[in-house]
């Protein structure tokens, strides 16, 4: 891991956030592990889909800060790598 410079409080918990993220995939294929995140926190995006629901307005890896074009509503979500899926909606 890369010296923490103390600039950022959150960088180290992220990082954390990230290597568990990417260690829970079990699959390559979209299809299976859409499914499985779909088990663990209910509806998941894929970029395209995200793109068509939300305008995000900022990143900070594995969140997003977003708003739900639908309804206006502000919240924020997490991402994993590969395959790329978004979920875990959160209305702040």
């Amino acid at each position: 891991m890369e010296q923490y410079n103390g600039s950022d409080p959150t960088e180290i918990p992220r990082r954390i956030m990230i290597t568990a993220i990417n260690d829970s995939v079990e699959s390559d294929d979209k299809g299976n592990e859409r499914k499985r995140l779909e088990k663990l926190y209910g509806q998941v995006w894929s970029t395209e889909e995200l793109q068509r629901d939300f305008a995000v307005e900022g990143f900070m890896a594995p969140y997003i800060k977003a708003t739900e074009k639908g309804t206006g509503d502000k919240g924020s979500m997490q991402f994993q790598d590969r395959p790329r899926f978004y979920f875990n909606w959160r209305i702040t």
